[in-house]
């Protein structure tokens, strides 16, 4: 018998005719416009997927970099609590279901799952695509407005993925206020922008102040290090490129990095990284150059050499994001 084919896997052939009869000058247009959307400043109270065009263009071009994305973060946070699994899930503001696909390939099994938006035409087309996966064929699919008066269920997961820059400041804050008192563990992403990152800050301070504890990225749940307006703290995720990204970007790669902020947080005690590798490793000649944020908090540039033996291996080895030191460098 045959093994199922991973969720990537799975999730890239339910999208693979998805633009089948639509124009491609229609969908490369909806795309563009989806992307000033999600990365620009300018909040709405309207839903930015319209209509079928709009959801389809999104699945095909945004899914796979949601889902690596939240894929990314959810191991993370798995990586901080390995006995926890979640029992239930809830995703806000989930459109297609990415954070739902990126959840079951994170712990796999089947758990109750809801995913809440308030694009109708992306929960229909969510639902389309999620009954290639037997894990997610259960998923509840209901509409709700994201803001201020959303009121929640109790349940052991909440994501937020590229929703709050959709909000206003207020719908914002009241969003994070609402996962924290439903949720034992708050999963937030968002474009790994400047603005991104200030989003994330914020949600990530109303989630201590609401008595949870950073899983990952950072390695406390003390103020960031950042100054604000020096920097922002942002990772990495590799995504395949479609014909769609193709088309819209150019360029001949097979794939692109998606940059992402995130904030993983839970409410039962956590074992977050004694530090995180916050940019892409620095490999020279007999050394490797290694930008930590650590416990402190503080940020600091650490210098693997040789003479380090089977930590300058893991330090070769070593990706933005990942933990550090690893658990067995020898490994």
């Amino acid at each position: 018998m045959n093994a199922p084919a991973p969720p990537a896997e799975t999730l890239r052939a339910a999208l693979a005719g998805l633009l089948d009869g639509l124009p491609p000058r229609q969908a490369a247009q909806a795309v563009e416009r989806l992307i000033a959307s999600y990365r620009g400043a300018t909040p709405t109270d309207a839903p930015i997927l319209r209509d079928r065009a709009d959801v389809a263009a999104y699945a095909a071009y945004r899914m796979p970099a949601t889902f690596e994305a939240v894929r990314s973060a959810l191991e993370a946070f798995a990586e901080a609590v390995p006995e926890w699994v979640p029992g239930g899930h809830l995703d806000l503001g989930g459109g297609t279901g990415a954070a739902a696909w990126a959840v079951s390939a994170t712990w796999g099994g089947e758990r109750p799952v809801t995913v809440l938006d308030w694009a109708e035409p992306a929960l229909a087309l969510g639902r389309e695509i999620a009954a290639a996966d037997p894990a997610l064929r259960d998923v509840r699919w209901q509409r709700a407005r994201i803001g201020a008066a959303l009121t929640l269920e109790s349940t052991d997961l909440v994501t937020v993925s590229y929703v709050l820059n959709e909000l206003t400041a207020p719908d914002r804050a009241a969003l994070v206020d609402a996962a924290a008192a439903a949720a034992r563990a708050v999963v937030i992403v968002e474009p790994g922008t400047p603005d991104g990152y200030a989003r994330v800050i914020e949600a990530r301070d109303r989630l201590v102040t609401a008595g949870f504890h950073v899983a990952a990225p950072c390695p406390h749940s003390a103020a960031c290090p950042i100054a604000p307006g020096t920097d922002w703290c942002h990772f990495s995720a590799r995504v395949s490129r479609s014909s769609l990204h193709r088309q819209v970007k150019g360029g001949s790669l097979a794939y692109e990095d998606e940059k992402f902020s995130y904030v993983a947080a839970a409410r039962f005690p956590v074992a977050p990284a004694p530090s995180r590798i916050v940019r892409r490793p620095q490999i020279r000649k007999g050394q490797v150059l290694l930008d930590l944020c650590e416990t402190e908090p503080s940020l600091r540039r650490t210098t693997v050499t040789k003479r380090h033996g089977d930590l300058y291996k893991a330090a070769r080895d070593a990706d933005w994001g990942d933990p550090w030191p690893p658990a067995d460098p020898a490994a």
